[in-house]
């Protein structure tokens, strides 16, 4: 198969006149290059040059090969110009999302982003995202800091865990719900919450075994439902909304610290000014 090389080294040769001056111009050896011309003539099976004792000449098929030679060339050198035009494909940030994180308030941080950059988001659980910044499979996630096997960051939201009412519950105007309260209330299950088990426990020991009437681990539908009025849940502060009363439970006592952990290559570009950063402070804080 012919290849670009020999072609160049054939042209170079037509150019100049002299092997020698050939492969001063293509910066080789000049064995190098007579080498490939022997090798492009064994290829075509027939000579290509007249070889004289101070002129070279080409021959019939030298002649026929050299407009084909220049087209081929031209075209080789149109594609390095046109593609050489296209821009780089700028690396996306790979930004992570903790599943509990109020979506109302992520939402408005990826509107209000405007870098050049565009955003690949990778969901998970605390220890999901902890790894993925770990291995440096993130860049940059929006997940719980501090705690043990908890990524350091910026915390951007700290808050105590609530029960989520319809607005129009009996108990929504209340300062604060006992456990007692919710004996006679249907319950929504939220899965993916970070302190499932603690909730669990805490009305077991109180001895309060509500109804569920929904078990999910899609916190936006959780919320709905509570919204629509089929039963309340516990959750943290920053997921209520319109139409939700968010009441402390009493003696519950947990809270979260939600913020930006940044990957080492992230935070080595400068990680704390990027825009994507500046966007989330504006949404969540």
């Amino acid at each position: 198969m012919l290849s670009r090389t020999q072609l160049r080294q054939f042209l170079a040769v037509v150019d100049t006149g002299s092997f020698t001056r050939a492969a001063n111009a293509l910066n080789v050896a000049q064995p190098s290059l007579s080498g490939g011309i022997a090798e492009l003539e064994r290829q075509l099976g027939t000579r290509l040059f007249v070889r004289e004792r101070r002129r070279i000449g080409l021959t019939a098929a030298g002649n026929a090969l050299l407009p084909l030679a220049r087209a081929i060339e031209g075209t080789f050198h149109q594609a390095e110009i046109e593609v050489g035009r296209l821009p780089v494909p700028v690396r996306p940030i790979r930004l992570g999302l903790l599943e509990t994180a109020p979506s109302r308030r992520v939402e408005a941080a990826i509107a209000a982003y405007a870098g050049p950059e565009p955003l690949e988001l990778i969901e998970g659980s605390a220890r999901e995202l902890a790894s993925a910044l770990a291995s440096g499979s993130l860049d940059l996630a929006l997940t719980l800091l501090g705690g043990a096997g908890r990524p350091a960051g910026e915390v951007l939201i700290e808050e105590d865990y609530c029960l989520a009412l319809s607005a129009d519950h009996p108990l929504a105007g209340r300062a604060r719900v006992e456990a007692a309260d919710v004996a006679g209330e249907t319950m929504l299950a939220r899965r993916s919450c970070e302190v499932l088990g603690e909730t669990s426990r805490f009305f077991t020991e109180r001895g309060v075994r509500p109804r569920f009437a929904l078990r999910s681990a899609n916190d936006d539908r959780v919320l709905a439902m509570v919204r629509a009025g089929l039963g309340v849940t516990v959750a943290p502060r920053s997921l209520g909304g319109p139409g939700i009363a968010m009441v402390p439970l009493a003696e519950f006592g947990l809270s979260r610290r939600l913020g930006l952990a940044q990957g080492a290559q992230f935070a080595a570009r400068g990680g704390s000014d990027h825009s994507l950063v500046a966007a989330f402070h504006e949404a969540l804080t």
